[in-house]
């Protein structure tokens, strides 16, 4: 049984979504996101300015006269969601932990998605694959796709991105449009990545809380590691310890921003303090672009 109070939430998350859906992104979603080709639809006779190369020769024999064949976008798409849910996605300093932005912007895509016809799936993971749901397109998928997001109990506290990449490989034969939403605090996926944006119309959401990549100066701060429970004391005194691990947390993020590109998957960055809707729409517009 759901408690009430995340009942309440995904209440309040569906009721938000569905107007941004329609308020905000209406439109730049079906725009940006292309189906996997073209399909045949029926023929007709020939038009003067139709494509000589569209011409279905064993009709035209037929008929004495030509005739051409007739394609539609094939439109319906897999939306699959890869969502992070060790124990570093349960921090938060501001309103909400990256987890419960993780659940909204989720949602966003889950209703864009089925606004379109578009069936959407997800796999929650950890060190380890903990959930998979596979693709629907009805609002009671989307919406217990939401309550998982939130209510879910995960197993394990660990980060294992080329793991979740690789199941992914296994249960999602055809191309799929992947949101890959993580804070990325992991290594040794880039491999798995490379062979994921091949096959796959690859995104990387990363949501960061700017209390993990910035400490106070002026105090002795001691850190657990969520995942590991390894602890370290940290004496903020020290300016150049401050600026230390000020240039480590920019060095990775540099580090991760290069291996997106490389291997060609799109890449948003989210920030829990601040609103996600400035960067999915900054990222739906330059995806627009890219296709004109």
């Amino acid at each position: 049984m759901i408690p009430k109070e995340i009942l309440k939430q995904i209440k309040r998350i569906q009721i938000r979504a569905g107007r941004l859906v329609n308020d905000v992104f209406a439109g730049q979603y079906s725009s940006v996101f292309k189906g996997q080709g073209m399909e045949f639809s029926e023929v007709r006779e020939y038009q003067p300015g139709d494509e000589v190369r569209s011409i279905d020769w064993n009709v035209t024999a037929r008929y004495g006269h030509p005739y051409v064949k007739k394609f539609t976008e094939e439109r319906e798409l897999t939306i699959m969601l890869l969502v992070d849910m060790s124990a570093s996605e349960h921090f938060g300093t501001q309103d909400k932990t990256k987890s419960e932005i993780a659940a909204e912007i989720a949602s966003i895509l889950a209703f864009s998605a089925v606004k379109n016809n578009d069936k959407v799936g997800m796999i929650i993971f950890t060190d380890t694959v903990e959930k998979y749901i596979p693709p629907k397109k009805t609002i009671t998928h989307i919406l217990r796709i939401i309550s998982e997001i939130l209510y879910y109990k995960p197993r394990q506290k660990g980060t294992n991105i080329k793991q979740a990449l690789e199941y992914l490989y296994k249960v999602q034969k055809k191309r799929a449009t992947v949101f890959l939403i993580s804070d990325f605090l992991d290594a040794g996926y880039e491999h798995a990545l490379r062979v994921a944006a091949k096959k796959h119309d690859l995104v990387a959401l990363s949501i960061s809380d700017r209390r993990e990549e910035n400490i106070p100066a002026g105090c002795f701060l001691d850190i657990t590691d969520s995942e590991t429970g390894a602890r370290i004391t940290i004496d903020a005194r020290d300016k150049g310890k401050v600026e230390a691990y000020a240039k480590e947390v920019l060095s990775r993020r540099k580090k991760r921003e290069e291996t997106f590109s490389k291997s060609k998957v799109d890449y948003i960055q989210i920030n829990a303090e601040t609103s996600y809707i400035k960067p999915l729409l900054k990222f739906f517009y330059m995806r627009e672009r890219r296709y004109r």
